[in-house]
């Protein structure tokens, strides 16, 4: 397995092909790889999954902060009450996940290539074949399956000829941790403007004009190629907007972003995937990109591990496009609903106004928080009751299992799917699973009321794939071979 990019989704696709045993490779086009970065929260469905895994102790612990508010298009309201259990965002920078995934795929026995460019591709019936620039030359590697999360402009899309949605046109934006003093940080007034926004944040608490400054202008394209950014760009861009130019003590780091908002039409062509931005880079200020790339490559991890090992049922790959596309137009259509919020000024204003008032309302505040990430897969039923969580992610309940009770979520911890039934011999045993016991885990478990059923059985990215009474032995099976082979 080839995975190109470096960042979230393709490190979290490292990490779970490496829980697989599967041999993979991480070629990562960047030299070095920064401590700073934009994105600064680590999603609550991110870290569900990190405790499934085992891992959520390395990200993050009790004291580890949460930022409690959310917004829609710079309308914000608090995250309180129910929604506050399960939808939070904690303070860990995203240079910091992606190190920790890193560190975890490497332990895994993945390797990861810094500074390998791809340049060019060709696929066949039983592979792809790379063209890699490097630090010693151009060379060629050849994998079963490559996997683009190489973020916008993917050249993985581009070479495997990936058509897209052009959905919005581009927007730019620039950020900067700098450091300022007293003086100039009184000049700054963070919102929207009539040519863009401007935002201002702490990231040192033990130094107050140490500060991150974010813009983002809509209908203007970011400078061409691989020009990087300067001090001069920064000072020019925050002036555009709100006519100052800041003075800047010292840059600590900076970076642009910008692309127009697309989404691929299918995540396959061939032997090959998307995942990521790649597939559908949208405005950062949805607050979506890196949950769902996690989920992406979630989704799609232990799918292609299927493949390598032979036991992949018939269309478990194309189950990837049908489940993931979905949630990657949700996550553009929720960026760009926000875009008439912000700008222009004037005219969104009444606007504004509306809306804050509609989020004060606890399910609509609900609904625009979780419209991209309380995903449910429309599983096809077995002929038997529909059941609420049929397809939804395991909940985190407590079983009462013969070693005591124990949390669901971590018995996913070897990213094997899950059977949970009955412990007991007699009336209401599991069918025999043997066959299987090379990619399901058994546990015996009492039924649960959270989950209303006897057995249940759940794919390793954590969705409930059937639920029923612990007998009905031929529609378990049925579903345990529709997902298991």
């Amino acid at each position: 397995m080839i995975i190109v990019g470096g960042g979230a989704a393709g490190l979290m696709l490292a990490c779970e092909l490496g829980l697989a045993e599967v041999p993979t490779v991480v070629l990562e086009r960047r030299d070095e790889l920064p401590e700073r970065s934009g994105g600064m929260l680590l999603n609550a469905h991110i870290a569900d999954f990190l405790r499934m895994r085992g891992l959520a102790g390395r990200f993050f612990g009790p004291d580890t902060p949460t930022w409690g508010r959310s917004h829609f298009g710079l309308v914000y309201r608090d995250i309180d009450g129910e929604l506050a259990k399960t939808d939070y965002d904690l303070i860990v920078p995203q240079w910091r996940s992606e190190q920790l995934l890193r560190e975890r795929a490497v332990e895994l026995g993945v390797e990861v290539r810094l500074g390998a460019e791809v340049v060019g591709l060709e696929q066949d019936a039983a592979g792809v074949t790379l063209t890699v620039a490097g630090r010693d030359g151009a060379g060629r590697m050849r994998a079963r399956y490559v996997v683009g999360c190489d973020g916008p402009g993917s050249a993985v899309a581009q070479a495997a000829g990936f058509d897209f949605d052009v959905l919005a046109p581009s927007y730019y934006g620039v950020i900067a941790d700098v450091v300022v003093d007293d003086e100039s940080q009184a000049l700054f007034r963070a919102g929207s403007y009539p040519d863009g926004q401007f935002g201002v944040l702490p990231v040192n608490p033990a130094d107050p004009c140490e500060v991150r400054l974010m813009t983002v202008e809509f209908d203007r394209e970011p400078p061409g190629g691989a020009v990087p950014v300067t001090v001069h760009e920064i000072r020019s861009t925050i002036e555009r907007i709100t006519g100052r130019a800041p003075d800047l003590r010292a840059v600590r780091w900076m970076t642009r972003y910008g692309s127009p908002t697309r989404l691929a039409r299918r995540y396959r062509v061939g032997r090959v995937f998307l995942a990521g931005d790649a597939a559908h880079p949208h405005p950062p200020s949805s607050g979506h990109g890196m949950n769902t790339a996690v989920h992406d490559a979630v989704n799609l991890g232990w799918k292609l591990a299927a493949a390598v090992r032979g036991w992949a049922p018939a269309g478990l790959l194309d189950t990837y496009d049908d489940e993931r596309r979905p949630v990657g137009e949700r996550a553009c259509r929720r960026a760009l609903a926000q875009i008439p919020l912000q700008t222009p000024l004037e005219q969104a204003a009444p606007l504004r106004e509306i809306f804050a008032e509609l989020m004060r309302s606890d399910e609509v505040n609900a609904f625009l928080v979780q419209y991209v990430t309380k995903v449910r897969y429309p599983f096809a039923g077995d002929g038997g009751p529909a059941h609420p969580l049929l397809g939804a992610v395991l909940p985190e309940v407590s079983l009462r299992t013969p070693d005591g009770v124990v949390p669901a979520g971590p018995l996913l911890s070897s990213g094997r799917g899950l059977v949970l039934g009955p412990g007991r011999s007699g009336e209401g045993t599991l069918p025999d699973l043997s066959a299987w016991a090379d990619r399901l885990d058994v546990v015996a478990a009492e039924p649960s009321a959270e989950l209303g059923a006897q057995a249940v059985l759940v794919r390793p990215d954590g969705h409930i794939a059937w639920l029923g009474p612990a007998d009905a032995h031929d529609r378990l099976l049925l579903a345990v071979k529709t997902w298991f082979g």
